[in-house]
């Protein structure tokens, strides 16, 4: 990062305040003399115990369930690794059963919080990194959170940063006139600021880096935001008040709420994480305790903690410089926690957003990207001095895209052996070794482990649903009790049939990071791409090869028909994709399908933004298509 190196839109930045940012050492403790002394909270280690304990018991007893089905008549070394399959597969979701009921009982124990001494006002600065966005979609966000911060009339103090890494000449252009008209939009008095670097060295690591360098010791704190991020303006003095009433905290990252998507597939993430998402957060947020994680955006930092502990190297390698560390949010908390600073999580806060993708197929492009810098945590879980709880955020991150994996090997051993004496595969025994030896599987005990494992699946989103009348969202805010459930059941259709393609879709960015197929770095299409039915076959062809496997299986009575929901998904990944693309906005009867409360009574924040997009959309600048 050169450090106040000439670069176009170096006029419209403030006096330079530079900081050092120095590179921190994987491999040597590093303690921030600067960081108070404080003691962790002794609760989280009870709340921690209540959700990995039972999630080990539960999975322990599943596995001696299965074993023992199993081992009639003996075990062979494909039983085993179908055992083994199942168990660990079957541990994240007791997990994620365990946080849930975790955030329920949290919930229920939350008491209102107690009056407190006005915080110290913090000067913050809003970063914005983006590259060869949509311009009125970024300066529209960005004019609407700085008016509404206006009009809240905090006490902090605000400066806006467009820091873009754009390299395309024209959407350069494109800023340049958006920021005039930002400029124009806003009061003379109001601090925004656009900056452009000539070369993205270190991508969105080295521009968030090089802000630092150069202007970062201005700023007593930093909220960092996407490109399409969008806070309210209370949201963001709540982190703020936060920030300067916690003296331990270096990072304190919100929940984003996703919005703005009209696609089928967008309103199923919507809907989703209104429903089950609190649950989750919340269970989250009480057992991680100081130990949190950072995801990059929607989250506040202490500008010099940062910049002292959190300075990321290259990832180690065995030969030579090794290469950029691409999901550096998870790392860089793991820093500041092993330097003395706090790291919560903070799900109360209200009015975070951010866009999901409009399309399966953006989905997965997305998760390519996100797959390749989640595995190279694995390389990262000997850092010397974090905490345990930062090497187990590594560990859950890789395994996130490992465990699809471990389901495609478990489907696959299940079609191997799940039919008795017609499967696949058959045991010969030396006593008789004409016939096949199969132990004899007890229809009751089969039915019931596999209802077991599918109520478990379900068990986070029937709990965040009844839940719904112990929160802040009441069922009326979905439109009423029959729009809910109508909701409700088609979430739930749609969550079974698309996993199954997901599942293979994720098998495919790990066999892509496996063998060192770099993920093309580039925006998403954050509107949905507009992909061809030939481009949807050619993407989801090893989802429907092995679709049509299972179909011929099941056929010759080899293959179990139990994963008939499964090789219906996968069969028809191509009009699944295809539809996931649908807008519902523009199907009368369609409209109200998994309408979450943003949707029937839009935040005013929404609102600004969206009339402020359409002032930028009018300044002669057309949507700048994200290929």
């Amino acid at each position: 990062m050169d450090r106040l190196t000439p670069f176009p839109g170096a006029a419209h930045m403030p006096p330079p305040a530079p900081l050092d940012h120095p590179i921190q050492s994987l491999s040597r403790v590093h303690r921030d003399p600067n960081a108070p002394a404080w003691r962790p909270n002794l609760n989280y280690w009870w709340r921690r115990a209540a959700t990995f304990l039972p999630a080990t018991l539960i999975t322990g007893a599943l596995g001696f369930a299965f074993g023992e089905w199993l081992s009639v008549g003996g075990m062979w070394w494909l039983e085993w690794v179908l055992l083994a399959l199942v168990m660990v597969t079957f541990f994240w979701i007791a997990l994620a059963v365990g946080t849930a009921t975790l955030g329920l009982a949290c919930h229920m124990m939350h008491k209102r919080a107690q009056a407190r001494a006005t915080p110290a006002p913090l000067s913050v600065a809003l970063l914005v990194p983006i590259y060869n966005e949509d311009t009125s979609e970024v300066f529209g966000n960005a004019c609407a959170m700085m008016s509404a911060l206006r009009a809240a009339g905090a006490a902090h103090c605000f400066d806006l940063f467009i820091l873009s890494d754009t390299q395309d000449a024209s959407v350069a252009m494109a800023e340049q006139r958006a920021f005039a008209t930002l400029r124009a939009a806003l009061p003379a008095d109001c601090a925004v600021w656009y900056r452009r670097r000539v070369r993205n060295t270190g991508r969105k690591v080295g521009n968030i880096g090089q802000w630092l360098e150069n202007w970062g010791a201005a700023h007593d704190a930093m909220l960092v935001l996407d490109a399409d991020s969008l806070m309210s303006a209370e949201a963001i003095v709540a982190l703020s008040d936060e920030m300067s009433a916690d003296p331990t905290a270096g990072l304190i990252q919100s929940a984003p709420l996703v919005v703005g998507s009209d696609t089928l597939f967008g309103r199923m993430q919507q809907f989703s994480a209104a429903v089950y998402g609190t649950l989750l957060s919340e269970g989250l947020a009480g057992w991680t305790g100081s130990e949190g994680n950072y995801w990059g955006h929607n989250a506040i930092l202490r500008t010099r903690a940062f910049a002292d502990c959190a300075g990321l190297p290259e990832m180690p390698s065995l030969i030579g410089q090794g290469g950029l560390i691409l999901s550096h949010d998870f790392v860089e908390a793991g820093l500041l926690r092993r330097a003395g600073w706090a790291v919560r999580f903070m799900p109360s806060v209200k009015g975070s957003y951010e866009e999901p993708p409009a399309t399966l197929i953006d989905y997965a492009l997305r998760d390519r990207r996100w797959c390749h810098g989640n595995l190279q945590h694995l390389s990262l879980l000997a850092t010397r001095g974090f905490h345990a709880v930062s090497r187990f955020h590594l560990f859950h991150g890789a395994m996130s895209y490992l465990l699809s994996p471990a389901w495609f090997g478990l489907l696959v051993v299940w079609a191997l052996l799940g039919n008795g004496h017609n499967s696949v595969i058959s045991y010969f025994s030396m006593e008789n070794p004409l016939y096949p030896v199969w132990p004899e599987m007890s229809r009751v005990s089969s039915v019931l482990i596999l209802l077991f494992m599918y109520g478990m699946l379900l068990a986070p989103k029937l709990m965040g649903a009844m839940a719904l009348g112990l929160t802040d969202v009441s069922i009326r805010s979905f439109g009423g009790a029959l729009r809910f459930t109508v909701s409700l059941v088609v979430e739930i259709v749609l969550s079974i049939l698309f996993a199954p393609i997901m599942m293979v879709q994720q098998l495919v960015a790990v066999l892509r990071s496996i063998i060192g197929m770099r993920p093309i770095w580039s925006p998403p299409a954050r509107k949905g791409g507009d992909y061809s039915p030939g481009t949807v076959l050619k993407f989801h062809l090893l989802e429907t090869v092995s679709g049509a496997l299972l179909f011929a299986g099941m056929a010759a009575g080899t293959v179990s028909l139990w994963l008939l929901p499964i090789a219906i998904s996968l069969v028809a990944a191509v009009p699944l994709s295809m539809l996931s693309g649908l807008r519902l906005g523009d199907w009368r009867g369609l409209r109200h399908v998994m309408a979450t409360p943003e949707m029937i009574d839009t935040p005013p924040i929404l609102l600004l933004a969206r009339n402020h997009r359409t002032l930028f959309r009018a300044a002669e600048m057309p949507p700048m298509a994200a290929e």
